[in-house]
């Protein structure tokens, strides 16, 4: 293969106009296609589809991680590291409450990252990550 794949991400929220607002306004995801019922993203670089079905938001579930519950449904993106902390600046401003509060996680240990986790509108829960040193984000 020769160009990098790119991911493909659809997902449920309550209202489209308000997945504008967050995905769009507040993330700045440029918007692509759409219809009444559903709207593409870029999100960085990606394909996340928000699509409208009130019935199947929100998280559930959580599980334990480096002693924090972290919601075993979730999907986001790793940063650099001005990029991260710009955004949790930016997310901090805004006023999100964080389900985890922006934080560096496995400090001094392999994988150590910086990390964030939040809701959208629909329930919807997004981590946005960061690693000083990017060979870290698999490394066991």
């Amino acid at each position: 293969m020769s160009a990098q794949p790119l991911f493909h991400l659809a997902f449920p929220v309550k209202d489209i106009a308000e997945a504008r607002r967050f995905y769009g306004d507040l993330l700045g995801c440029a918007e692509g296609r759409s219809a009444p019922n559903w709207v593409d993203f870029d999100f960085y670089g990606h394909q996340v589809v928000a699509h409208l079905a009130p019935e199947e938001c929100g998280h559930r579930k959580t599980s334990a991680v480096d002693g924090h519950d972290v919601p075993v449904r979730h999907f986001g993106a790793i940063l650099p590291m001005d990029d991260w902390e710009a955004l949790a600046r930016k997310l901090t401003q805004a006023g999100v409450d964080f389900i985890i509060e922006p934080h560096v996680r496995f400090k001094g240990e392999t994988g150590e990252q910086a990390t964030m986790f939040f809701l959208d509108p629909s329930g919807n829960a997004l981590e946005f990550k960061s690693f000083a040193d990017i060979s870290q984000v698999f490394a066991k």
